[in-house]
């Protein structure tokens, strides 16, 4: 395996049977010699149409101590801060000694006290992204409490206050950059369907090397290993990726572990070219069991997925989850991609190198994999 110069994210998705959804935001590591984590738990919401401005929804705001309240608000990013406005409305707020605004780096909560009890208008377990809250300032403004946060990165670009499915697919281009997806795994059914929705959400192609294969075989994919072994199957996969490794703009399931080319140490030249996300399953009931878990396969370097650099442990299966793990690794890659903003580009660098299998550490041009040789430079 490759060393790693960059950071390593992971989500851990648990399936609630009780259908209030819930899953770890991204943990991610600084070090190069390890995997050190850090989650927070959010709940899913939904809200309305984003715009890169201004925007007004009205969004549930979930709540553990009080009454939760159906709430307007508008939000705006102005490049080193983001203003948040709450419509009090009836509130009947007779003193700024009546709010209890509470920011930290990635959670704000905000409280009233009214008629001797204190209600949650808002309150939010991971903002888009990080702050600064020592410098979090709010006030009221007629009918409006105003709060304006320092954004800890003025270069990013906020859809939303929060961090949610659809912030996350409007927020993900600018830090894409068009780089493709490619969806690693045990089962060729769950990166299927995980693609599906990411690529729909971000406006990418969405690719699947089974589709491609069985097109260009003429047979499924069960019957061409049965017949000519899962070698075979393997190889004309890592074709496919080959052909597929210059395509922006996409997102790619491949297949999974009995056949699929990613499952190998010797096929991951050509997978490189994009960011890829590791769909494991897992036995773990609890966040930091399947960390551990995470750790140790991460740094085996006889396994082959532990080349992907976003892992999302997935706790049980259902296709009504698809979306709710999309989210857990495209949350995960914003974390990965902003830990080193150059990634993108790097990775675009790769490709018109010819991705020839020295990612992450690039040689020059004219390298040699063969050789493993730096060119010579001398004139003739």
């Amino acid at each position: 395996m490759a060393s790693t110069s960059f950071t390593s994210a992971l989500c851990f998705f648990s399936q609630n049977r009780s259908r209030n959804r819930q899953f770890s935001s991204p943990v991610f590591s600084s070090s190069s010699n390890g995997v050190a984590f850090a989650s927070n738990s959010i709940g899913l919401t939904s809200c309305a149409g984003l715009s890169s401005a201004t925007s007004r929804f009205t969004r549930n705001c979930s709540s553990s101590t009080a009454p939760v309240r159906t709430l307007d608000y508008e939000f705006n990013d102005s490049s080193s801060e983001v203003e948040l406005r709450l419509q009090l409305g009836t509130q009947d707020i007779r003193s700024s000694k009546d709010v209890y605004v509470d920011a930290n780096e990635t959670s704000l909560t905000i409280r009233v006290q009214r008629l001797g009890s204190i209600t949650t208008l808002l309150e939010t377990k991971q903002l888009f992204e990080k702050i600064k809250p020592a410098e979090t300032i709010w006030y009221i403004d007629e009918d409006q409490l105003v709060i304006n946060l320092k954004k800890h990165d003025p270069d990013l670009k906020w859809p939303d206050i929060v961090e949610s499915w659809e912030s996350l697919t409007a927020g993900s281009t600018q830090l894409l950059k068009g780089t493709s997806i490619f969806l690693i795994g045990d089962s060729t059914d769950i990166n299927q369907k995980v693609a599906h929705e990411l690529a729909v959400g971000l406006g990418y192609t969405p690719l699947s090397t089974k589709e491609l294969l069985e097109t260009f075989s003429k047979q499924t994919i069960d019957s061409w290993m049965l017949a000519e072994g899962s070698d075979a199957v393997a190889q004309a996969e890592n074709t496919v990726l080959e052909s597929l490794s210059s395509h922006v703009r996409s997102v790619v399931a491949t297949l999974g572990v009995r056949a699929g080319a990613a499952g190998r140490t010797d096929t991951w030249r050509h997978l490189y070219a994009g960011f890829t996300v590791w769909l494991s399953q897992t036995e773990a009931t609890d966040e930091n069991t399947a960390k551990e878990e995470a750790r140790r396969h991460m740094q085996d370097s006889k396994l082959a997925y532990s080349n992907a650099e976003v892992v999302v442990k997935l706790q049980g299966w259902d296709d009504a989850h698809s979306k709710a793990v999309a989210q857990a690794a495209l949350s995960a890659l914003k974390q990965l991609i902003l830990s080193d903003k150059n990634l993108p580009d790097k990775k675009s660098l790769y490709i018109r190198l010819g991705c020839r299998g020295d990612w992450p550490n690039i040689k020059p041009p004219g390298w040699d994999p063969a050789s493993d040789q730096k060119p010579n430079t001398s004139s003739t």
